[in-house]
């Protein structure tokens, strides 16, 4: 009986802590999930007085805002130009010099852009209630820093009274690791009327107050520990992408690293491509290294550069207007294939000039296999790929094509694979493996078109006529 007793009075306090600590966590919360009113002022994509949670932090409740606001905005757009103005829009506020007013009189000067940062919650505070939340005005045109050099992310910063060297370098990331020995850097300090400017030298230790404008460099040597790179495909044993060294891998050393090419490479065909890219056509161009920060552009990017360089090409020469098109084609390939014209016959001699060819960053080379065929096209009855007969002459090719049809054009044109020039087809043209021969047709002319040309020859020759009897009619 007594047992009995003492467990009934066991069980009954179990209950009771359990009630009370249920009701503690009930009371925790509540507490946790009580609302409370934030007002966002100044330069935000929404200002006005929200509800908050008592368990948010200032920088918590700001994304939450931006992020409702971005959804809100790009809601229904699908076009990529208007989505980036929207965004460009909408980003448009500083994270830096937020003023937190008290409903008790504090303010509160805080720094998001460095919380993100460091993650030091002393910049950014938990909210409370009739918390007044103020955005700075941002004139990124005027009122900047810039900071460059060996930073992991150099850039152009909102500047903030009391900014100092170290502020700077926090901002940009902090310093590349890549980089050796950095110490040095130089602050450039342009006059207010911007017709002179100061350099103050400084070192990452020193204490130095910024000002409005300054423009840093955090010195360093630049390292040529990159990932300097080429692409080799085709009949190689081993291909695929291959470090190189800057300018010093040699194209006979990288075959041999990729294993030696296979049985039926083609070393005729083969080709060692430059400038294939947008940034190497700019390099081209220019002679400057744009380190990789240009890798891809749309098609109306490539038809600019090109366009540019035609224009370039043009300006001063002599071209006819009726040559103009030729030399679009030729500057064209000129600028999209510089270096494919090597030749790779010599490749296993390590004393050519071939083998000793110095690569570059992005440079492709292709080994194509040997086909052993001659492709046939246009006026043949059955255009296509015909096996390679060592000795055949392009007669050979033409029958075993169907031969000709009835509107060939009797100047037949071979088109060497290697080379792409253009030969008349003699009885004696060597035939290679991988070249073209081409029948153009007849032109096939309306009795129209004889008008419209004779037409014009007829008015040159009244032209003419006139002005003489105009000539002998004076002479009377």
């Amino acid at each position: 009986m007594i047992q009995k007793t003492i467990l009934l009075v066991v069980l009954l306090s179990l209950a009771n802590f359990a009630q009370s600590l249920s009701d503690k966590l009930s009371g925790l919360n509540t507490q946790a999930l009580t609302t409370i009113s934030v007002t966002i002022g100044g330069q935000f994509p929404v200002n006005g007085s929200f509800p908050a949670f008592t368990t948010d932090r200032v920088d918590q409740f700001i994304s939450r805002m931006y992020n409702d606001v971005l959804a809100k905005m790009l809601s229904g757009l699908t076009d990529p130009y208007a989505m980036r103005t929207v965004r460009k829009q909408i980003d448009n506020f500083s994270l830096r010099n937020v003023t937190l007013k008290r409903i008790s009189g504090e303010i509160i000067k805080l720094d998001l852009q460095k919380f993100r940062l460091t993650g030091d919650f002393a910049y950014n505070p938990y909210l409370k209630n009739d918390d007044v939340i103020i955005f700075p005005s941002i004139d990124l045109e005027r009122n900047f820093f810039t900071i460059h050099g060996a930073v992991n992310n150099p850039g152009k910063f909102h500047f903030v009274e009391g900014d100092s060297l170290s502020d700077a370098i926090l901002l940009a990331g902090g310093i590349n690791k890549a980089y050796e020995n950095v110490n040095s850097v130089k602050i450039y300090r342009l006059a207010y009327d911007g017709k002179s400017i100061s350099t103050v030298n400084a070192t990452l230790s020193d204490k130095i107050a910024l000002k409005i404008g300054d423009q840093i460099i955090v010195e360093a040597k630049e390292t040529e520990r990159k990932f300097n790179k080429v692409l080799i495909v085709g009949e190689i044993n081993f291909p695929g992408i291959y470090p190189i060294t800057k300018n010093q891998t040699k194209l006979g050393e990288l075959i041999k690293t990729a294993g030696g090419m296979r049985e039926m490479a083609s070393l005729k065909h083969a080709r060692l491509f430059r400038g294939s890219s947008i940034t190497q056509s700019l390099e081209v161009l220019y002679g400057v290294k744009l380190e990789g920060k240009i890798e891809s552009f749309e098609y109306w990017n490539t038809a600019f550069l090109l366009n540019l360089e035609e224009s370039l090409m043009l300006r001063m020469s002599n071209v006819l207007v009726e040559d103009t098109t030729y030399f679009k084609i030729e500057n064209t390939l000129r600028v999209l294939t510089e270096g494919s014209s090597v030749d790779f016959s010599m490749i296993s001699d390590s004393t050519s000039e071939i083998y000793n060819l110095k690569l570059r960053d992005n440079d492709v080379i292709i080994i194509p296999p040997q086909r052993q065929l001659v492709y046939v096209f246009g006026q043949v009855s059955n255009p296509g790929y015909i096996n390679f007969s060592e000795g055949k002459n392009y007669k050979y090719y033409l029958n075993q094509a169907g031969g000709l049809g009835q509107y060939a054009e009797n100047e037949i044109m071979i088109i060497k694979g290697n080379t792409r020039n253009w030969i008349s087809a003699e009885e004696n043209t060597v035939i290679e493996d991988g070249d073209y021969i081409f029948v153009p047709k007849q032109r096939l002319r309306s009795f129209n078109s004889y008008v419209q040309e004779y037409s014009a020859y007829v008015s040159i020759i009244a032209s003419i006529a006139t002005v003489i009897l105009l000539i002998l009619q004076f002479g009377k």
